[in-house]
């Protein structure tokens, strides 16, 4: 099959730029997600039989239905996923896009993202809170039980009813701001949770009249620490980088996964297949009292936000990640600079300040990966073996899964160029 391989490049790209990503409600998963069953639990990374989830993965989902009440206790539920009665899915199967385990069930609340441009929808749940014992890092617990309850029933009533009486919040403004206030929209989301908030504000002013309490429980959730925005960066990323899926001869990357085998992509011309590889490079900075030896893996998707130009592709718009992640802003911005390399081009809403407000370097090219040796970095939090989050860091994407991509990619149009 023969293909203009440039051409179906540049019409991935421009999806993935035209996107307007919008924030319109906040609804449980299993109202939205298709083919979501109470029965379901959704994590990261391509979908397994439960038999091979392991470590705080396999925690995470045993977690997941003591949660949503599918079994007793932790001996039941995993005779219930044994056999069978209780089914995982992959959170991108489902529209959804997973932070670390990525958990989800049916009665947890999603932020509802629509790509007007487009007409395709993304999700994500709502951020755990500042506690590093979370679900999403492998932990159930009491304390992770009333966080979840919480959130479920005090914080995303109350932000929803704020989106909808705002008639939906427009995120790419926001985004493209906040990268010229520190942020990098994946490990550094500051500015982007603030100028959220201030959207919301009027309407919380509002409803305060109301339940004044309640409404400041949620405002103080939104804005107790930096992560609360990754969520809505998250489900803006997955509906832009969806609308730019299955362009026929396009090598451009649509999705970047982590699970707790190793590391996978999917590319626009090559449809719904995960390419997988193994685990990324990682050079991470540890909370006090934890050690190299402690690092494992159990997931992760939130890189969904460097497959379209954030996160570590904007790193140089974040100095002030060097002290929460380690390196130096000189390190960043020549790591910035060195990701246009394997990108279709520079990303028209986007911009880095220290760069002479240059767009940041979006689209990855399975074939200038691996043309150049230069290697997708990204920016995540570092996981326990025992659970929770114990540092942050970047990774590098392992070079097996472009090379095994560009050879499926061959073998299905041939070596045109």
């Amino acid at each position: 099959m023969s293909v203009d391989r440039n051409a179906a490049n540049r019409e991935a790209f421009d999806r993935l730029c035209r996107a307007e990503p919008v924030v319109v409600d906040v609804l449980p998963t299993i109202e939205v997600a298709p083919g979501m069953t109470r029965e379901t639990i959704l994590t990261s990374g391509p979908p397994m039989p439960w038999k091979d989830y392991v470590g705080g993965q396999r925690e995470a989902i045993v977690g997941g239905a003591l949660f949503e009440g599918l079994a007793s206790d932790r001996e039941d539920a995993i005779r219930k996923l044994d056999a069978g009665a209780i089914k995982i899915g992959g959170c991108h199967d489902f529209g959804c896009v997973g932070s670390l385990a990525g958990i989800y069930t049916a009665s947890m609340p999603v932020f509802v993202v629509q790509n007007r441009a487009f007409g395709n929808t993304g999700y994500c749940n709502f951020y755990e809170g500042t506690n590093p014992r979370r679900l999403n890092y492998g932990v159930y617990d009491r304390g992770v039980r009333d966080r979840l309850l919480f959130i479920q029933n005090e914080v995303a009533p109350v932000i929803g009813e704020a989106i909808r009486a705002a008639g939906g919040v427009p995120l790419k403004p926001l985004m493209s701001r906040a990268l010229h206030m520190g942020d990098e929209l994946h490990s550094r989301n500051t500015a982007s949770s603030m100028l959220f908030a201030k959207e919301l504000m009027p309407h919380f002013i509002d409803m305060a009249s109301r339940n004044r309490d309640t409404v400041k429980r949620a405002v103080q959730a939104m804005t107790e620490d930096h992560y609360f925005f990754l969520r809505l960066s998250m489900a803006a990323a997955k509906a832009s980088a969806d609308a730019a899926r299955d362009v026929p001869g396009s090598s451009m990357v649509t999705a970047m996964v982590i699970g707790c085998h190793g590391f996978a992509i999917r590319v626009s011309g090559l449809g719904d297949e995960w390419i997988k590889g193994p685990f990324p490079q990682i050079q991470a900075k540890l909370f006090d009292g934890h050690t190299e030896d402690e690092i494992t893996w159990m997931g992760g998707e939130s890189i969904i936000a460097e497959t379209i130009g954030l996160g570590g592709f904007a790193q140089a718009s974040a100095p002030a990640l060097q002290k929460y992640q380690g390196g130096s802003a000189s390190a960043m911005i020549e790591r910035n600079q060195e990701l246009y390399k394997i990108t279709i081009g520079e990303n028209p809403d986007y911009h880095i300040p220290v760069l002479n407000y240059r767009g940041t370097p979006t689209g990855i090219d399975i074939f200038k990966v691996v043309e150049t040796g230069v290697l997708p970095a990204m920016d995540i939090g570092v996981a326990g073996r025992d659970g929770g989050q114990i540092g942050a860091g970047i990774v590098r994407a392992p070079m097996e899964c472009f090379t095994d991509a560009a050879k499926k990619y061959t073998a299905r149009y041939g070596a045109n160029r």
